[in-house]
C-alpha cells in the first residue's frame, strides 16, 4: 500500500556580499529581527528565480548569484511537513542602494561588517557563522547542481 506524500515547503535564501559586508533585511515577522533575503519559493517558479526575486522585493536590489552554500532540510513533525531551505550565495548587479522604507515585503534593508551583524538581534544564530565561513573561503558550490526538470521532460 502506498503511503502519502511528505508535504514540503521550499525556501531560497541569499547571502550577498560586497566587499566586506553582507546585506541583511528586517524583517516584518519574527519579532523583526534580521535575516538573509529570501523566502518561499512560488509555484511557477524555481528555487534561483525565487532567490532573485525575494532578494529584489524585499531589500530592493539586483543581484547575481555566484552558488550554492548549503542546502537545509528539516522535518517538521508538530506540522506534518518537511521544509527544503536552500542558502545560496551572490554579489550585487550594480550599486543600487539598499531599500530604506518599509512595505509588505520587510522594514528594510543594509549593508553590514561581520562586527555589526554579531551587535545585532538575528532570527538565528547561524547567520553570523556563515557570513564568517564565506568571508574565511568557505567553499561555494556551482549552481548547476541544481537542475529543473517540468512534467513534460518525463513524458
Amino acid at each position: 500500500m502506498p503511503r502519502e506524500a511528505t508535504p514540503t515547503s521550499y525556501y531560497a535564501f541569499v547571502i550577498v556580499q560586497k566587499d566586506n559586508k553582507f546585506l541583511l533585511i528586517q524583517e516584518l515577522r519574527y519579532q523583526q529581527h534580521w535575516y538573509f533575503p529570501g523566502g518561499n519559493v512560488e509555484f511557477g517558479e524555481n528555487i534561483l528565480e525565487a532567490a532573485k526575486r525575494e532578494t529584489q522585493e524585499e531589500a530592493g536590489i539586483p543581484i547575481t548569484l555566484d552558488g550554492i552554500l548549503q542546502i537545509e532540510h528539516t522535518t517538521l513533525p508538530n506540522q506534518n511537513m518537511t521544509r527544503l531551505r536552500v542558502f545560496l550565495s551572490a554579489h550585487p548587479q550594480d550599486n543600487t542602494p539598499p531599500k530604506t522604507y518599509a512595505d509588505e515585503h520587510s522594514l528594510g534593508a543594509g549593508w553590514f561588517t561581520l562586527e555589526e551583524i554579531n551587535q545585532m538581534p538575528l532570527r538565528e544564530k547561524n547567520l553570523a557563522e556563515l557570513c564568517k565561513n564565506i568571508s574565511q573561503g568557505r567553499q561555494i558550490y556551482p549552481l548547476d547542481l541544481l537542475t529543473f526538470k517540468t512534467q513534460t521532460d518525463n513524458l
